[in-house]
């Protein structure tokens, strides 16, 4: 069985399922799913800068709406609840949680852990931190001993 551990920020689109669970054609895929909700730390203006990158101005405006802290760990158990649901519905094994702090460190301890084969993080694209090789996917390679994928999730946060 391959082991995978998926990173993501949000619920899975029926789209990144289908995306994750068939990367590695009919073979067995384990999951070790790790959410981190929007909290305190997440940055708005970055966000709003994706926004304002990707055309969605609406968007960028609306960035302090978006729940975070406390608000956004109630959403993210929802989220988390949801994806693994769609991935075992997918027929795959799939188990997860949520990671609050240190995101990175939580990663490299599951990929310890479960022995992983992979990281896919995936996620909406954040151009300012990806320029800067900031984002979780470039800090990941420097730091889990496996090979690490980027996706970017088919739908907007």
């Amino acid at each position: 069985m391959f082991t995978s551990v998926l990173m993501i920020e949000k619920a899975l689109t029926s789209a990144d399922v289908e995306f994750v669970t068939t990367l590695h054609g009919d073979e067995t895929v384990a999951f070790h799913v790790l959410l981190q909700p929007r909290g305190d730390q997440a940055d708005r203006l970055l966000r709003a800068i994706d926004d304002v990158a990707l055309g969605e101005l609406d968007e960028a405006a609306r960035e302090r709406e978006t729940p975070e802290g406390a608000d956004a760990a109630a959403l993210g158990v929802q989220a988390l609840e949801v994806s693994l649901e769609a991935l075992q519905a997918s027929g795959s094994h799939a188990v997860g949680r949520l990671i609050e702090d240190h995101p990175l460190d939580a990663l490299k301890a599951l990929v310890d852990e479960t022995d992983a084969d992979e990281v896919i993080v995936l996620t909406d694209p954040h151009y300012v931190e990806e320029f800067f090789h900031r984002d979780w996917a470039s800090r990941a390679r420097h730091k889990v001993g496996v090979p690490v994928l980027k996706l970017f999730s088919h739908s907007k946060a």
